[in-house]
């Protein structure tokens, strides 16, 4: 009797498909898109602070 809890033997006919990493993916673009929305930011707060004064 084999043990209910192994596991199963892979399939030779199913093809290993990798999926992407999605934080992988956020991770090369950080660089670029950080700076620019630090840049926003800055702008639309003393837009903020000259329209109030």
């Amino acid at each position: 009797m084999s043990d209910p809890h192994a596991p199963a033997a892979p399939n030779p006919h199913e093809v290993a498909t990798h999926e992407a990493d999605p934080v992988e993916a956020v991770t090369s673009v950080i660089p670029i898109v950080l700076p620019i929305v630090g840049g926003v930011m800055m702008f639309l707060l003393a837009f903020i602070a000259v329209s109030m004064a």
